[in-house]
């Protein structure tokens, strides 16, 4: 599967929640609290009764380099430094909520993670003693320092696995029992709750000798979200692209992308295939919209309406093949979607399949594109994109 579009199908949970799931887990986490203002924050400083570490909870990295992390020695300076971290701007997103909770005295940091390795078509556990830096860093400048084992999906992470990994990575002895009990916690939160991604970053070793998730991210499989209603109820729309909020109360499987060429089709396959070949045309995708099986009018109209309300589409592909999905249904969609608007930029139509005549002759007479195959109109669609721009 193309990177470009994994890479989009999950939800991020803020750090505050991941925790919420790590400590249901049994996973170690420090005590604290979330605060919307700094009266909060200083309330939670009060209660816990000792230095707290003061962290912006958005859905970007870069917090601690933004500013978004600081460490308080007092209730009064827990509630000036959140007054100044609530109300900034990370990456462009506001920071609406911080967690405060209790700083750590940091003997060593360490790092805990499990992912989807698509190429093995296994979960792969990392582990390394180089934590609090990002993982690709590590493996980009020190490679060796990272001890990995892949995860047979029948029988689970076994522990000899896990001594393998603890001793691999040259993490401290004493931690070994503690190691093995917080690596299984976390592979069974991973597969649990659908995750793509746990990771804990730094897991740290405190100078009393225990160890303490003071990170935790995770990224959940958007697809497995049905199964996951509390996870689900999590999601904030204020944190999401604008598009894919409303792609989702319109109930359309859209994905936003980076590209200049929209795109419809009939089926994750043949949606899929499209992105493909419209790359190969020398273009990239807009955007990922699979109208599904079936595809009433409707259900086109609002997703081309969405598509063209992006102003990144430089032009549209329309690819539907046709079995128990009508082409004079979709060519309806079309018109309707198109009816009382300025149409600024180019689309072309492959309608291929059942009804497909009725769908064509719907079309003509309009500004719409006909191709007969998928490459042809792949080929038009970028060709008119590129004359529209020199």
């Amino acid at each position: 599967m193309p990177s470009f579009f994994v890479e989009v199908v999950e939800m991020k949970l803020h750090e505050y929640q991941a925790k919420q799931l790590f400590a249901r887990y049994g996973i170690p986490v420090p005590k604290g609290e979330v605060a919307s203002t700094p009266t909060e924050a200083r309330t939670i400083a009060e209660k816990l009764n000792k230095p707290v570490a003061i962290k912006a909870q958005v859905l970007v990295g870069g917090r601690g380099k933004a500013g978004g992390i600081k460490v308080a020695k007092s209730p009064d300076e827990t509630e000036q430094l959140a007054g100044q971290i609530l109300g900034m701007r990370i990456k462009g997103l506001p920071v609406e909520k911080v967690l405060v909770e209790e700083a750590l005295d940091i003997a060593a940091e360490y790092y805990l993670g499990i992912i989807v390795d698509r190429s093995k078509e296994r979960n792969l556990v990392m582990v390394s003693a180089m934590g609090g830096v990002d993982i690709e860093e590590v493996a980009e400048t020190h490679p060796e320092a990272i001890a990995r084992a892949y995860i047979d999906p029948f029988i689970g992470l076994l522990d000899f696995q896990i001594r393998q990994l603890h001793k691999q990575a040259k993490l401290e002895p004493a931690t070994l029992r503690s190691f093995i009990a917080i690596a299984k916690s976390l592979y069974r939160l991973y597969i649990e709750c659908d995750a793509n991604l746990a990771e804990i970053n730094p897991l740290v070793l405190t100078k009393e000798g225990n160890l303490v998730a003071a990170d935790a991210k995770l990224l959940i499989d958007d697809n497995a979200l049905y199964r996951q209603p509390e996870i689900a109820s999590w999601r904030e729309e204020v944190e999401e692209d604008p598009f894919e909020a409303e792609a989702r109360k319109k109930g359309l499987a859209y994905v936003r992308l980076k590209g200049e060429v929209g795109i419809i089709g009939n089926g994750a396959g043949l949606t899929m295939t499209t992105l493909d070949i419209v790359q190969r045309a020398g273009a990239a995708p807009a955007n990922f919209l699979d109208i599904g099986g079936g595809a009433r009018a409707d259900i086109v109209r609002e997703g081309l309406k969405l598509i063209l309300s992006d102003p990144q589409v430089k032009g549209v592909l329309i690819n539907i093949f046709g079995g128990i999905t009508r082409c004079d249904e979709v060519a309806k969609g079309i018109l309707q979607a198109l009816e009382g608007m300025e149409l600024k930029v180019p689309i072309v139509v492959r309608l291929t399949g059942t009804r497909e005549e009725e769908g064509r002759k719907l079309l003509e007479g309009t500004p719409l594109i006909p191709a007969a195959t998928m490459q042809e109109a792949a080929e038009k669609i970028v060709q008119l994109i590129r004359s529209r721009a020199s």
